[in-house]
């Protein structure tokens, strides 16, 4: 019943937390400008990251599709405070395809579950663009999961 409940709830979190396309607002105008910078700059590769961009990369079906999937592969694991926050990173490059995926936050076991979710989904995307050209885009991913009583 307990990972039942965690699941739901990881799974409203990443809708209720995550970015999406029609709504997207740049948290970010700079790499460096990311709390997480000195983090990020050990993990990825950063040269010529964009963080805002003419058009944003889509997961195939969309975000929405995206988040189910995620849900889907993420890992259920057992949550010992009422509030965890991770924030995912990762890189989608110029041909689409996902690299460098690097989550951060509050438990160490919740961001390395993040992690994997992500590369589990080995799926290209549609890459970003600017002025009609492919980018490297730092896509940001929010995730905030509380407990219910």
């Amino acid at each position: 019943m307990k990972k039942a409940l965690l699941s739901l709830m990881l799974f409203f979190g990443i809708i209720a937390f995550s970015q999406a396309k029609e709504d997207y607002i740049p948290e970010f105008s700079n790499v460096k400008n990311i709390p997480d910078y000195g983090i990020l700059r050990t993990r990825m590769k950063l040269n010529d990251v964009v963080t805002t961009a003419n058009t944003l990369p889509e997961f195939p079906g969309g975000t929405e599709t995206f988040k189910r999937q995620f849900a889907e592969k993420m890992d259920v694991i057992d949550v010992k405070s009422d509030q965890i926050n991770t924030r995912v990173y990762f890189i989608v490059e110029k041909n689409g395809y996902v690299r460098f995926v690097t989550a951060t936050g509050d438990d160490k076991k919740h961001s390395q579950a993040a992690e994997i979710a992500v590369r589990r989904l080995f799926i290209r995307w549609k890459p970003a663009t600017n002025n009609g050209e492919p980018v490297r885009f730092l896509y940001t991913f929010p995730l905030t999961l509380k407990k219910y009583d």
